[in-house]
């Protein structure tokens, strides 16, 4: 299951998963874009491994990276939660 975290300005979509058996969270990052459809890419946490990325620039992931290095403390809980919706404090 796939849990909704935040959208952008620019309609860029960052979803997570529940935390897996092994404390990872899967972070799943989509933008709309005119000539491919859909830029994506997958980031783990807590490791901000990197995978499936498709049509994002490095300095675009780079500028990612700092958003959910600034957030991940939240996708962490949330993942525990059921999602931001589900956590008992928000």
């Amino acid at each position: 299951m796939m849990y909704p975290f935040l959208t952008l300005a620019d309609n860029t979509e960052i979803v997570h998963s529940e935390m897996k058996e092994d404390g990872k969270v899967l972070v799943h990052i989509e933008t709309p874009d005119e000539n491919v459809c859909f830029k994506h890419a997958d980031c783990w946490l807590p490791e901000y491994k990197w995978e499936d990325v498709s049509d994002y620039s490095e300095d675009e992931i780079k500028t990612l990276e700092e958003i959910l290095r600034s957030t991940a403390h939240l996708i962490m809980e949330f993942s525990l939660e059921g999602g931001f919706d589900s956590a008992a404090d928000f």
